[in-house]
């Protein structure tokens, strides 16, 4: 079976934000020139965090991030590839015998400052010189800029850890999102305050946003929620185990999500977790809150 002609991105697209956007662009145009497919690779965990052996707390899933180039840039294959075997291949090798024989590549798009191969020998003047031998076109993506700042993930990760969530959106170009199954919870949204509950897990490895409560919409079975949603360890809640709980209270829904993938999008920090002297008080809070997302989502 001939391999398809593929146009390929390269990088790790953590968050999938306006800096990946400028080369998932360039892919999707070139593809649609060439009749070729706008392909993307990627790998299955940070190249920094392997490298430095440091923590990265990633802003998406590898799940998310398929998604995300899917739905936002019409990205139609994404190949994930396990880093720890890419980065003992040779630069060369990755361009002539993956890249080119194994996937089908007729054009790469990098970054500028893409590296690859064993001991990050590859970069992107190397590339640009192999891809022409091998007669295949190439792009370098010089770094892109708003406000005088690169759009970095290092930086977004700042700005999600930080509640800034508005700010991340202008830099993502899309919400923060989180897609999860929904979990049992103790059904206190229910009974205690009147709102029906998603419950999500932060996947390991995955940033948790900074605690408090946002204007979120969640996304399932075709539809498209508002909702009221604490990120953090419920302190007003009797027993709670410390363990740190997203909790999206719907708002004009009435069902049970339990098992369903849902998908969270943060737009807005309304405020900081804190202790109430009872859920009765909680509950208020929570109706003000909910007050502050229908405003928020009838003005955007």
């Amino acid at each position: 079976m001939t391999n398809p002609k593929r146009v390929i991105a390269l990088g790790f697209f953590d968050g999938v934000h306006l800096g990946h956007g400028a080369l998932l662009r360039t892919v999707k145009e070139t593809a649609a020139e060439l009749g070729a497919v706008p392909t993307a690779f990627t790998f299955d965990k940070s190249p920094t965090a392997v490298i430095t052996g440091q923590n990265v707390p990633l802003l998406s899933t590898v799940e998310d991030r398929i998604l995300l180039m899917r739905k936002c840039y019409g990205i139609q294959e994404v190949v994930v590839a396990p880093f720890d075997a890419m980065q003992r291949m040779d630069w060369e090798d990755f361009v002539q015998k993956y890249l080119a024989e194994e996937l089908g590549a007729v054009h790469v798009v990098a970054g500028h400052d893409f590296h690859f191969g064993y001991m990050g020998k590859g970069n992107p003047a190397r590339l640009k010189e192999k891809c022409r031998e091998l007669g295949i076109g190439c792009d370098i993506i010089r770094k892109v800029e708003q406000d005088g700042i690169t759009i970095s993930s290092t930086y977004i990760r700042t700005l999600v850890a930080q509640g800034e969530m508005e700010r991340a959106v202008q830099f993502l170009g899309h919400p923060h999102i989180l897609t999860q199954q929904v979990s049992h919870g103790k059904g206190i949204g229910h009974s205690a305050l009147g709102f029906p509950t998603v419950n999500l897990r932060v996947p390991e490895g995955v940033i948790i946003p900074a605690f408090g409560v946002y204007a979120t919409r969640v996304r399932f079975d075709g539809q498209s929620r508002p909702a009221v949603t604490n990120v953090g360890v419920r302190p007003t809640v009797k027993d709670n185990d410390g363990r740190v709980t997203v909790e999206g209270f719907i708002l004009d829904f009435d069902g049970d999500l339990y098992g369903k993938q849902v998908r969270m999008e943060f737009h807005k920090r309304l405020r900081g977790e804190r202790k109430f002297p009872s859920m009765e008080a909680l509950a208020q809070e929570i109706c003000r809150n909910a007050e502050q997302t229908r405003e928020f989502f009838e003005g955007a």
